[in-house]
């Protein structure tokens, strides 16, 4: 009768972690099957996932480490964690970063190439001869990247919680990038606006300034039309 009983008490033993086996076996599944037919198409997940292993280690044969920290490289490489994981936060939060940087970026940009005007300095390194041209064409996602974050909140929808979690974000990379990186490369204009240092204020007041400045000049606004024009997914 002993054995009997044993076989009895281990049978819901059994039942139970086969369940749970079973459970994460489907969820699995169905975080596969999302990643292959979700609302982005996968073709274009694997186009600019190509991409960017292309573009990350020509960048740094040719630019310091502390290139990365530019708002636009770092919403480069989260755009890929973005798609595919179709994150409707990692995709908002990257268009309050950069949209209306990028913005800038290409008028001062485009008003070069047409019209030979540079005001502010921006995109001068796109016409740098010293840079091979191959890198500089690779810089030219800063005229898509805006593009494909608008399309990915228009299909993934806008998450407002972007506006505290990019804010955040921005004031870590500030003070980083201030530490590490050259003054004559002014990553994410910590020592002025435009293309050089400024002499104005003291540098510490005006990386203070900024850490005010972008929140609320820059991913407000940004924040206050996206959340109007792309309503939250569900």
């Amino acid at each position: 009768m002993r054995p009997r009983r044993a076989k009895i008490a281990k049978a819901p033993f059994r039942e139970f972690w086969l369940d749970i086996i079973l459970c994460c076996m489907d969820r699995a599944a169905s975080d596969v099957f999302t990643l292959f037919s979700g609302r982005i198409a996968l073709w274009i997940k694997i186009v600019y996932t190509v991409y960017v292993c292309v573009l990350v280690p020509i960048y740094v044969l040719h630019y310091p480490a502390s290139n990365f920290l530019w708002f636009s490289d770092i919403a480069l490489l989260t755009t890929v964690v973005a798609l595919w994981l179709e994150s409707p936060l990692l995709a908002s939060m990257m268009a309050l970063a950069i949209l209306l940087p990028e913005l800038v970026w290409n008028l001062n940009f485009f008003f070069r190439l047409i019209f030979g005007i540079d005001r502010i300095g921006l995109s001068s390194y796109m016409f740098d001869p010293r840079i091979p041209l191959y890198v500089r064409a690779l810089s030219l996602f800063h005229v898509v990247l805006p593009v494909l974050l608008v399309w990915m909140v228009y299909r993934l929808g806008y998450d407002r919680r972007a506006l505290i979690a990019q804010t955040l974000t921005a004031l870590v990379v500030l003070p980083i990038t201030y530490a590490v990186s050259d003054p004559a490369d002014n990553i994410n204009w910590v020592f002025g606006p435009g293309s050089k240092p400024q002499h104005y204020l003291p540098p510490p007041l005006y990386l203070a300034v900024l850490m005010i400045f972008l929140p609320l000049v820059i991913y407000l606004p940004t924040h206050w039309i996206l959340s109007r024009l792309f309503a939250a997914k569900r």
